[in-house]
């Protein structure tokens, strides 16, 4: 029997099951105690849209990088904002909307070390 997961409200992680969660795995909706604090807002919001947004505007099959969304949202100060893109990004994964790449295959969004691409499904 394979394990559940669902993902991360705030991040988009998978969060696996847990036998301390048997009783309230339905509640359960946050990877850590960070993403519980962090939640999402409307700089979330702005940078799921915008990746949208962008990856509409390019060829079918297209990618961008999350940087891209980054420096729109964020302007000249768009450096802070690399981790909450690469989060909106696998937020939309869990939505079903984008896919996220590494070298031309789709990889797992909660595993993806380094440079990642963003591609509509």
């Amino acid at each position: 029997m394979a394990v559940p997961t669902k993902p991360c409200v705030s991040c988009g992680r998978a969060i696996t099951w847990r036998k301390a969660w048997e009783r309230n795995w339905d509640d359960v909706r946050y990877c850590s105690d960070r993403c519980r604090a962090r939640k999402v807002n409307s700089v979330d919001d702005r940078l799921e849209a915008k990746i949208l947004e962008l990856l509409a505007a390019r060829a079918g099959g297209a990618t961008i990088c999350p940087s891209e969304a980054a420096r729109v949202v964020g302007g000249d100060d768009w450096r802070p904002l690399m981790e909450p893109a690469r989060s909106a990004a696998r937020r939309l994964v869990a939505q079903g909307r984008i896919d996220i790449t590494q070298g031309g295959r789709v990889v797992d969004p909660s595993s993806a070390k380094g440079p990642i691409r963003l591609r509509l499904r």
